[in-house]
């Protein structure tokens, strides 16, 4: 997956066929609205999607591998640039003017900016795609360097708090913006992802990097392996022909899940207990001076993992025997870390060796958590079972095409079982789904669905689910009839409409180049 973010000045390159009409509207409005704001018009557009990921949840910042895809649903910044005579200024607006309102921000001589992480600002993640961008310049010795006046319309589809990655979306097109707008016509998929992973830990989230690895690497029609030990890797997966369409379906709970709001007591703390976990397990198994890695705080299960085994002699390099590893990760998890109501800070202190304030200082002060107990049972259990399901995932996504009705019909339950068994883990065991979303997946599949679950952070925002094409009319019915009108009976058809969307592959970020061009 190596190479640079295309540039085109054809939305046919974009996105699918069916969404052309919609799209030319939108892009259209877009660049005149620019043009009415700031007197010029844009020279490029930025843009990069949300996604869904398909099986691999909330295992990502332990470093275990995930299979997300990009949807055609994105964020899209109009930007034209000038030099600065006089201080840098930044000047971004959205086109929802009345939810977001315009801003405007000096730059300091390096480029640089503040970001206040405790303010829940929407600026703060083109500031925080802005910082790593400017560090990336840096590092390649471009010229210039905070000497622009940069203007920004924003507009983006990928709903907020919604499940599939609007921050990772925003935070991609601001950094591949401010890039271009710095005059490179060429910029590396991996430097801007692995840039980007880094810049949203400066809005106040542990993010792993599935996010940003789709948004970037995505390629329309595939979904994406995505891979973080010993570094950032993706590759395409081509869905099987199977006699029935494989299709998924997205539903919106329409329960906000904003990982910056939340996060104290369910995101990061849930970063932190995995990386608790991992420093008790390591310790436990005789594990010291282990190195740190590319996760949020500095070591993950995976690393623990890999360590382990090394330690035994036994490598790994084969997916059965990883595979067979994590089984025998989840029995050690079973036998050393028994306490099912969870491991107070003093427990895990004399478990690693530290104090108390030593473990808070080292693990929950760059991103505070409030939380009396830490159940690392649970969540090291949910890591390998699921990073174990991934593997399964992925063998019967490689397995041959089947023949005939039957062996399609295996393949897509095989599929949908995965997905069920994510659920009931996040449901149960990471504790991550909410009410709406255990609904939602009850009713898909007493309508049909293979398989059901949420997808994202969780606590909220979309589900994901495998639904036979024949079924996917009877599946919407169900949900319309006893959810959407049940939980929410004035929303108008519009709304309901964009609760449920019938989800194919899309492409990754791209850069748009307005100038020389007439019409879209």
């Amino acid at each position: 997956m190596a190479g640079n973010v295309p540039v085109t000045q054809s939305l046919d390159d974009i996105y699918p066929q069916d969404a052309l009409d919609i799209q030319r509207k939108r892009w259209s409005k877009l660049l005149s609205s620019f043009k009415d704001a700031y007197g010029r018009p844009a020279e490029f557009v930025s843009r990069s999607p949300g996604r869904v990921n398909l099986i691999g949840e909330h295992i990502d910042y332990s470093l275990y591998e995930v299979i997300p895809m990009a949807v055609t649903a994105d964020v899209l910044l109009a930007v034209a640039v000038s030099p600065a005579n006089g201080t840098p200024t930044v000047r971004i607006a959205n086109v929802q003017s009345d939810k977001f309102a315009t801003r405007s921000f000096t730059l300091a001589q390096d480029g640089g900016v503040d970001i206040d992480a405790k303010s829940h600002e929407w600026t703060n993640y083109f500031k925080s795609g802005l910082r790593g961008a400017t560090e990336l310049l840096k590092k390649h010795a471009v010229k210039g360097i905070g000497q622009l006046n940069i203007d920004i319309l924003a507009d983006g589809t990928v709903p907020a708090g919604g499940g599939l990655s609007s921050s990772a979306a925003f935070v991609c097109a601001s950094a591949l913006a401010v890039m271009r707008a710095h005059g490179q016509e060429t910029v590396d998929k991996k430097e801007l992802v692995e840039l980007a992973v880094v810049s949203e830990r400066a809005v106040g989230v542990n993010s792993g990097g599935m996010d940003q690895a789709a948004s970037v690497f995505s390629q329309r029609g595939s979904a994406l392996y995505v891979g973080f030990q010993p570094e950032l890797s993706a590759r395409t997966i081509e869905f099987p022909q199977t006699h029935t369409p494989l299709t998924f379906v997205i539903a919106q709970s329409f329960v906000a899940a904003d990982k910056h709001v939340t996060a104290p007591v369910c995101y990061n703390l849930r970063v932190v207990e995995c990386t608790l976990a991992a420093r008790v397990l390591a310790s436990i198994c005789g594990l010291k001076d282990l190195p740190d890695d590319s996760s949020p705080l500095g070591f993950s299960l995976r690393s623990f993992h890999d360590s382990y085994f090394k330690k035994k002699g036994a490598v790994g390099d084969d997916v059965k025997d990883f595979r067979s590893q994590l089984d025998q990760l989840v029995h050690i998890v079973d036998n050393y870390l028994p306490q099912e109501e969870g491991y107070t800070r003093q427990q895990i202190s004399d478990l690693i060796g530290t104090s108390v304030d030593e473990l808070e200082k080292r693990y929950m002060t760059k991103f505070p958590v409030r939380a009396d107990t830490f159940k690392l049972r649970q969540r090291a259990m949910h890591v390998f079972g699921e990073a174990v399901r991934v593997l399964k995932f992925m063998d019967l996504l490689q397995s041959p095409t089947p023949s005939n009705e039957q062996e399609s019909e295996e393949l897509l339950k095989g599929l949908g079982g995965l997905l069920n068994d994510t659920q009931e883990s996040c449901r149960d065991v990471y504790e991550c789904s909410c009410p709406e979303l255990d609904e939602l997946c009850k009713l898909a599949r007493s309508a049909g669905a293979y398989g059901s679950r949420l997808t994202g952070a969780g606590w909220g925002g979309c589900s994901v689910h495998l639904v036979p094409q024949a079924k996917v009319e009877a599946v919407k019915k169900a949900w319309e009839e006893k959810y959407y009108k049940k939980h929410f009976p004035d929303m108008d058809a519009e709304k309901l409409q964009d609760a449920i969307v019938v989800s194919k592959p899309g492409s990754g970020s791209t850069l748009f180049q307005v100038a020389g061009r007439e019409s879209l």
